[in-house]
């Protein structure tokens, strides 16, 4: 027997080593990815436009979908989750970012951002108080890095939190914080060492009704219009010692690792929106004619539709890859994570090429989407024009491209 055969028949061999990829969604994973489209399709959609020009935070929808576990999806099961895996997470982003990006980036902040770092970092007191409402949407949450200097530089915080017998206060300005306007609890990301950057930074968990936090308005955005973008003024805001999420000045770590999985879920959402797109090209290339013959017929639309389709399943094989790596990572032990250097770790190179190219293939298809259909596409209140507006955001924030080529530039020179 040879060795293409011994590799075949799953025979060990020394010149072929035996090699095994599955690309394909487990019964359970399908059965999940259908039922949240159907609810993006019948409830969400119908929705989408008027969230997009009214601008007002979709409250109900959000309790809908957080009735069907889409706010807990990665929260495990004994703090009220769904106990679902990276991979199922990544499939709901997409199906909820193709009918609103409103209602995925929202669940996308509560998931990553606000839920997966209590439970990875939280103390069973704080996973308690809060995990059972965040998975349920009986409470949102919201997460507060960004400041006016402090946006791809993150370690560049303004907001000082000072230790004192009583616990800390907290002074400072948080800006484009997503949820904010609904929101019951806030991670704030803050300097406890003021001028250490990443080494003296932490995060706590304040309830939003906390004195002396108040919700500013911001200037209205481009896309993503109804996420209830707020900005955050902190004045002398005072939580106990136990507000503390994980250890004092480890908090930058546990913002790198929340974007890690945050990351995921943009490029899943940036999937979402180029998928939408090229539905609304494929509809229009069939249905409308010009010189006699639909204009799928010639060539020039046909390799836009092809370039398209073709990105958006590289970025979904990325995006999927990434998930998956997340996925490996939480099933290591809290010992083998910690030893790992936070640069070193693959989920960070996926997360950030998968949020990359994603978003970038999604922008390239809501704009030949928009070429395809032309002065209908470019009409204010189409749908490829609210999708080219929301995909701009991918881009953008939890690190800009720019960011992300330098993470992987990084690791890759490492």
């Amino acid at each position: 027997m040879g060795p293409r055969e011994r590799a075949c028949k799953g025979v060990p061999g020394d010149e072929v080593p035996r090699i095994k990829m599955d690309l394909d969604l487990t019964e359970d994973q399908k059965t999940f990815q259908r039922e949240v489209e159907q609810f993006a399709t019948s409830r969400i959609a119908p929705a989408a436009a008027a969230i997009d020009e009214e601008g007002a935070f979709p409250r109900e929808l959000v309790r809908e979908a957080a009735k069907l576990g889409l706010f807990g999806i990665n929260v495990p099961t004994q703090w009220g989750g769904a106990g679902r895996d990276y991979v199922a997470y990544a499939l709901a982003i997409e199906a909820l970012a193709k009918a609103s990006s409103v209602i995925a980036v929202s669940a996308a902040v509560n998931n990553s951002l606000v839920a997966e770092p209590i439970a990875e970092f939280g103390s069973d007191a704080q996973k308690q108080v809060w995990l059972p409402g965040l998975a349920s949407g009986t409470l949102l949450g919201a997460f507060a890095l960004s400041e006016d200097n402090a946006g791809s530089d993150a370690g560049n915080q303004q907001t000082i939190a000072r230790l004192d017998d009583r616990g800390y206060v907290i002074n400072g300005r948080k800006v484009w914080v997503a949820n904010a306007e609904v929101a019951d609890l806030v991670l704030v990301v803050a300097a406890t060492q003021p001028g250490s950057r990443g080494r003296g930074i932490s995060v706590f968990l304040v309830p939003m009704d906390t004195p002396g936090i108040e919700r500013v308005a911001t200037a209205d955005s481009l896309g993503i219009r109804g996420l209830g973008c707020m900005d955050l003024e902190l004045e002398n805001v005072r939580v106990g010692a136990d507000a503390l999420l994980g250890a004092p000045g480890n908090g930058f770590q546990t913002v790198l690792w929340a974007l890690d999985g945050g990351r995921v879920a943009i490029a899943a959402q940036a999937l979402g929106i180029g998928q939408a797109a090229l539905d609304e090209a494929l509809e229009h290339a069939k249905s409308h004619t010009a010189f006699g013959q639909p204009i799928g017929n010639y060539q020039a639309i046909q390799w836009m539709i092809a370039d398209i389709a073709t990105e958006l399943d590289a970025a979904r094989l990325l995006t999927l890859k990434a998930a998956d790596t997340v996925a490996r990572s939480l099933a290591l032990t809290r010992a083998e994570r910690s030893s790992m250097q936070h640069g070193s770790q693959p989920r960070t190179l996926d997360a950030s090429m998968a949020k990359l190219f994603a978003s970038e293939a999604a922008h390239r298809a809501a704009d030949k989407a928009m070429q395809i259909l032309a002065s209908k596409g470019y009409r204010r209140g189409s749908v490829v024009e609210r999708l080219f507006r929301d995909v701009r955001a991918t881009e953008i924030y939890q690190g800009t491209s720019e960011v992300q080529r330098m993470v992987i530039a990084e690791h890759i020179l490492a």
